[in-house]
């Protein structure tokens, strides 16, 4: 790992700019997301899981979910099949408060807070990480469980590289794809597209005939990525990802009509969930580097009924400006500053006391690395147009103990700003809320046990005050009342014993609302997810076993979600240099199980059902990679 560190810091200016980003995102050991610049893992302050794209091809996912769920310290709650909406719970904390970036961009829908993960297609990815712990100094609101990042396809080579994915599966899926990449020492490219459709499950139980049927899922998406180095010091670039299509689901609640009377509905969204960005990355100097970006961002859903006229459509448009400057001071000491600008806007069928606000921000970050131990200081400000000022900060303490030993002390702030619902919807919202507010306390130790042996562990403790809740005694007006206190210890072991790579990840958690002494919703205490691999000349195989404990559907703990367990197995076989043949079956033992419920009680009508999760399926698919 100081190797790779050391490798890094002695690139020459052009391979700095031109080669380091496009390669640092096929390496396994590296994060960029931290503090948005490349680093090694191991220098890094934060808790962090790295997929690249050849682990995303060796583990075969069907959405990106199913990556996040081996990740110790985040479940997912996905409320059905492909396509429906997952709650990311980071270290306990809801789904709201850890934010979501493609290519540096905020994805989330600036009303419900939704950022669209289940809408984006696994084809179109590069590289995904993600940040355990508040990052709010680096980013700002939302970041107070932590941070995904997801990267788009990119090109590391020069040359002309064509690919072509062809797979079937269970449920009438299918899944199409190609790509193009190619450059030279100057400029690279990739420019994909995908087409993902499923005839889907039944989410629900049948409340109404209308239930019955199965949901469907579509999904169009293209990607771009360019990059130029005009000089050797000076690289500008664009990014670009956009999904599309249509995602089908159950109202098991059905369109009243009256307290007693109600008719079936067959729902579907037609959604969008696109980013866009353009930078200018210069080395200015030997100590100076410094990187602008321009984004754009817009997460649109239009929800209809093919039994009725019903319509809502709640589309949010984001542009944001980004200015970072790496500052290496001399051999001990670094620093960065930055400053950040956004502004949302909020197109929707329905009518928003105010339909637009901005942030803006200054943060600084400074680095002390000496042969005893290693510091890291962050503060920043920010200013909003509706909740004013917000001060975090941050600082870790490193301490090497030998070579292959590390124990870091860390303690950070952060914050989330209340979404446009929370604030100005319509018979609902309270303009008054203050941001939700966070105080982390973290412990890590960093061990290479063996050549062969990585060991990751992490006790922490994240408290929460002015948290957000609507609830019925209050006609489900959001007030800043909640407060809440999560502990918990994760670990993340890597092994390699007779030719099998082992990757495993625990977590144990006990997230308590401190007014009631509840457990927080869909949360569980305990959670494991073993991957192993091997690979056989051109045969590879590989298993995941996924164990989950049970939870509560709802803050007032009636409602028992039962634990379980997965079992999944996948395999590839090289037919030759071009051709790529894989399989995978997921839910092998044909589990049933469900990670969330849907209740309602009125008078005359009662639901309490569990969502439906799908049962064993499998995926057959052939990748050909032309060499051209």
């Amino acid at each position: 790992m100081k190797r790779l560190h050391l490798a890094l810091l002695l690139l020459p200016s052009s391979e700095l700019l031109a080669d380091t980003l496009d390669q640092a995102l096929n390496l396994p050991d590296v994060v960029i997301s931290a503090n948005r610049q490349v680093q090694a893992r191991n220098d890094s302050s934060a808790a962090n899981s790295v997929f690249t794209r050849d682990d995303i091809d060796r583990l075969q996912p069907s959405s990106v979910t199913d990556l996040l769920s081996r990740v110790p310290g985040v479940q997912v709650a996905q409320t059905g099949g492909r396509g429906s909406l997952p709650g990311i719970f980071i270290r306990g904390t809801k789904a709201a408060q850890s934010l979501v970036l493609v290519d540096g961009q905020r994805i989330a829908n600036a009303t419900s807070g939704d950022s669209g993960l289940q809408f984006l297609s696994v084809d179109q990815i590069e590289r995904v990480e993600v940040l355990r712990g508040s990052r709010s100094v680096i980013y700002g609101s939302d970041a107070i469980g932590g941070v995904i990042q997801i990267f788009t396809r990119r090109n590391a080579q020069s040359g002309i590289h064509p690919r072509l994915h062809l797979g079937f599966g269970s449920n009438h899926t299918w899944e199409r794809s190609l790509g193009l990449s190619g450059g030279d020492e100057r400029t690279r490219f990739n420019l994909g597209a995908s087409l993902d459709e499923t005839q889907g499950i039944n989410w629900t139980h049948e409340s109404f005939a209308s239930d019955g049927d199965h949901d469907a899922y579509r999904n169009q998406s293209l990607s771009l990525n360019l990059s130029h180095s005009l000089t050797d010091e000076v690289e500008v670039g664009f990014n670009l990802l956009d999904g599309r299509g249509k995602s089908e689901y159950d109202n098991p609640f059905g369109r009243f009509i009256s307290f007693t009377e109600t008719v079936g509905q067959k729902p579907y969204t037609d959604y969008t969930v696109s980013s866009a960005s353009g930078y200018v990355d210069a080395k200015l100097n030997e100590r100076w580097q410094t990187r602008v970006e321009l984004g754009h961002s817009e997460n649109r859903d239009t929800k209809r009924d093919d039994l009725s006229d019903s319509y809502s459509a709640f589309n949010t448009y984001r542009d944001s400006v980004n200015w970072q400057n790496d500052l290496t001071l001399d051999g001990r000491n670094s620093l960065i500053l930055g400053a950040d600008w956004y502004e949302d806007r909020v197109r929707a069928s329905t009518n928003f006391d105010q339909d637009s606000r901005w942030n803006r921000a200054v943060f600084i970050q400074h680095r002390f690395e000496a042969e005893a131990f290693s510091t890291e200081l962050g503060l920043r400000h920010d200013t909003n147009q509706q909740f004013g000022s917000q001060n975090t900060w941050s600082g870790t303490l490193t301490v090497p103990l030998n070579p292959d030993n590390d124990v870091l002390l860390s303690y950070s702030e952060g914050f989330r700003a209340p979404s446009f619902n929370d604030l100005y919807y319509p018979g609902s919202s309270n303009p008054d809320l203050k941001p939700e507010h966070s105080k982390s306390y973290e412990l890590q130790w960093r061990s290479q046990l063996s050549d062969t042996t990585r060991l990751e562990t992490s006790l922490y403790r994240t408290d929460l005050r002015d948290a957000i809740v609507a609830q019925p005694v209050d006609f489900y007006i959001p007030h800043n009342v909640a407060s809440a206190r999560i502990n918990g210890f994760e670990a993340a072991l890597k092994q390699e014993l007779f030719g099998w790579q082992g990757n495993l990840g625990v977590s144990f958690i006990d997230p308590r609302d401190r007014d009631s002494g509840h457990t927080l919703a869909r949360r569980a205490r305990r959670t494991l997810s073993l991957d192993l691999d091997r690979q056989f000349d051109r045969l590879g195989l590989g298993a995941s076993w996924q164990a989950v404990s049970t939870s509560y559907d709802d803050e007032e703990n009636a409602h028992r979600l039962a634990g379980y367990g997965l079992l999944g197995l996948r395999g590839s076989w090289a037919l030759n240099r071009e051709v790529m043949v894989s399989l995978k079956v997921d839910n092998l033992l044909d589990k049933a199980y469900a990670r969330a419920m849907y209740s309602y009680q009125d008078p005359g009508f009662e639901v309490n059902q569990r969502y439906r999760e799908e049962g064993r399926v499998w995926m057959l698919g052939v990748t050909w990679t032309p060499e051209i």
